[in-house]
């Protein structure tokens, strides 16, 4: 799951940006509120975080103009403001939640598993052929076995199983996966296929990691041999 967080205190941004990858999501980090509109606007992401009292824009407006976009993008507002009357500019502009600082870590990423989990699917795991991927414990599973995924395999085996079927580029794995900023090479997208099609075998799946040439990769399904 891809997050884009928001906040204009970059202490607190690179400890967030930590838990949030400790915790198998994948994040790109901005510094203010045209930022934020410009990332957002990319349409690459399955939350936001964003603080309110940022410099350029602030995050109500942020917030304001991405529902006014029609962008229903699951959104906490993480503020040091905590007063009633925030909280309900905040809710009635359009957020999801509302988590004032000082606050917990474990109640973070409680909130967010919270607006994230109608906004995908009231089911924690996801199923094709013979397996299935748990996004609770990021377990891969068939029959026969399992697998813990780490962090980027995590996220592409759920985006793959997500879309089945479906031809999914590189360069959309990167964006999705590794971020706009990003200094990975594209053919980091190859080795993790590759993790991925191991893991695969070793469970006896009949599913399959597809690649068609010059577009990308897809999930499919074996085809059995008569």
């Amino acid at each position: 799951m891809r997050i884009l967080l928001a906040e204009d205190e970059r202490s607190l941004s690179r400890v967030l940006v930590t838990i949030f990858q400790k915790n198998n999501y994948s994040v790109d980090a901005v510094y203010d509120g045209e930022e934020a509109l410009s990332y957002l606007q990319s349409g690459n992401y399955d939350a936001a975080v964003l603080d309110i009292m940022m410099p350029k824009v602030d995050g109500i407006t942020v917030l304001k103009k991405t529902r006014l976009s029609g962008n229903q993008i699951p959104i906490l507002m993480l503020t040091a403001k905590g007063e009633v009357d925030d909280k309900v500019l905040g809710l009635d502009s359009g957020a999801n939640d509302y988590l004032p600082k000082p606050f917990d870590t474990k109640e973070l990423l409680a909130r967010l598993r919270a607006i994230t989990r109608s906004h995908i699917s009231a089911d924690t795991k996801l199923r094709m052929g013979n397996i299935s991927l748990d996004r609770s414990t990021f377990e891969l599973s068939s029959p026969t076995g399992s697998f813990q995924l780490a962090n980027k395999e995590f996220q592409m085996m759920e985006f793959l199983m997500s879309n089945p079927h479906s031809i999914i580029s590189s360069e959309h794995f990167m964006e999705k996966i590794w971020g706009l900023d990003s200094e990975a090479e594209i053919n980091v997208v190859w080795v993790y296929i590759s993790y991925l099609r191991k893991k695969l075998a070793a469970l006896n799946a009949d599913i399959c990691i597809k690649a068609s040439r010059n577009a990308g990769y897809s999930l499919e399904q074996n085809i059995k041999k008569v």
